[in-house]
């Protein structure tokens, strides 16, 4: 007890690195990528500064300098050209990612890991992520057209598939669609917990994703819910997941937290478009210091159980943290 225990002997400068408990590493990190079929150079993402929708010609320079920065893992994001009411290009084994996954893998081989996002919002006509009929989101048509997805996926050259989609069922039609063409050794990462929120509008310009009727909470998690998350997870785990994942990550640090604690596979959290967005805008309003505050924060998602972490800073905080070495 105080003054024979004073807890400020350990915060000398150069003690605190002897008893951090948290380190974030560059091997925790994933860099979302946007591939777009529509365009000829890169674009910046208006809402999401620093940002790009990269044409599938500099996919390999981009690649290249992911890996520089030994980034490990990438995941793939589409913007296709055909957009329709069956999302026919997810599916297609000439669609944007398809060929984005080929070309990666033939420049970098097996030196990146590259993990295709698996939803069906970006080749919906209607910007939801299943088939719709009278206005509803039909959940099990869309489960065939999820599985097909992951197939071609595999065939290009995928690592891991990622569903997002948040429709029942999902992880099991991926793992039997995956293991009858004999791609039982892709792991899934799947989005378990995913809350209806509103930190995905960037994102939603960035993949030209915007639903035209209704919303998304039928099919996505109401954000008071926790208990609802783990029993998530465990169906995704049951019915095969290799990996689960919290988003979004900063408002849901309690979820990640728990889902780590009571079941502890692999966990991802996803630092969203939403979240980067606004530390981006009081950035360049000269409110924070942008460099200590990602620090902060994403360590903060790595201390609630984070083995890996999608992010958009990834990048940065990779040359911030070579730059220390």
């Amino acid at each position: 007890m105080y003054p024979q225990l004073r807890m400020r002997r350990l915060r000398k400068q150069n003690i605190r690195p002897l008893v951090r408990e948290a380190e974030l590493s560059v091997n925790d990190l994933i860099f979302p990528i946007f591939v777009d079929e529509t365009i000829d150079v890169r674009r910046e993402i208006e809402s999401m500064p620093s940002q790009f929708r990269f044409p599938l010609e500099d996919l390999r320079a981009e690649a290249n300098e992911v890996l520089g920065l030994k980034i490990p893992a990438i995941i793939l994001f589409g913007i296709p050209k055909k957009k329709d009411e069956m999302a026919t290009s997810a599916y297609d084994s000439d669609g944007i990612v398809q060929r984005a996954i080929r070309s990666i893998r033939d420049e970098v081989g097996d030196n990146l890991v590259i993990i295709a996002d698996l939803c069906l919002c970006e080749y919906m006509d209607h910007g939801h992520c299943g088939v719709v009929k009278d206005s509803e989101i039909q959940n099990d048509p869309t489960l065939d057209l999820l599985g097909r997805t992951a197939v071609t996926y595999a065939e290009a050259g995928a690592d891991i598939v990622a569903p997002s989609g948040m429709m029942d069922g999902m992880v099991q039609a991926i793992r039997s669609a995956l293991d009858d063409k004999s791609y039982s050794s892709i792991p899934i990462m799947s989005y378990a917990a995913k809350y209806a929120s509103s930190f995905y509008s960037p994102f939603r310009d960035a993949a030209e994703s915007r639903y035209s009727f209704g919303d998304r909470g039928t099919y996505q998690m109401d954000f008071g819910n926790s208990n609802e998350a783990l029993r998530e997870v465990e169906l995704d785990l049951k019915e095969g997941a290799d990996i689960v994942m919290v988003k979004p990550a900063m408002a849901y640090l309690d979820i990640l937290c728990r889902v780590k604690e009571k079941f502890g596979v692999p966990t991802a959290a996803y630092n969203v478009s939403g979240e980067y967005s606004m530390v981006k805008a009081a950035a360049l309003k000269g409110w924070i210091d942008e460099r200590r505050v990602v620090e902060e924060m994403l360590l903060g998602i790595k201390r609630a159980g984070a083995d890996m972490i999608l992010t958009y800073f990834a990048k940065d905080v990779a040359s911030e943290l070579l730059n220390k070495t």
